[in-house]
């Protein structure tokens, strides 16, 4: 089986928008931030190809976890490497 590991990129993505959830919101939107976040790692040590590889990079993946949420990814040889955790409504120039 494999495992499912961060970027230093994708660590500061999840940091801020824990921070942005936790300025405007409550503790209950962080929870269901990181429950979205498990249950797709849940989902792709399974299924490793299951979300389409994305237009701007080649072997790419983006899962878009809910209207607001994507994660994007690498399936390697024994691991999956998690590039990037962004804002759907962010500016897609800034997507990997």
């Amino acid at each position: 089986m494999k495992s499912v590991g961060y970027s230093k990129r994708s660590d500061k993505d999840t940091t801020a928008i824990e921070g942005y959830l936790a300025y405007q919101f409550t503790q209950k939107e962080i929870d269901n931030f990181y429950k979205l976040l498990e249950r797709f790692e849940e989902i792709i040590v399974h299924f490793p190809e299951l979300y389409p590889v994305s237009t701007k990079k080649f072997k790419i993946r983006r899962a878009v976890l809910s209207k607001q949420l994507s994660v994007f990814y690498r399936v390697f040889e024994h691991k999956i490497s998690v590039v990037a955790v962004l804002d759907n409504r962010m500016d897609p120039a800034k997507w990997p």
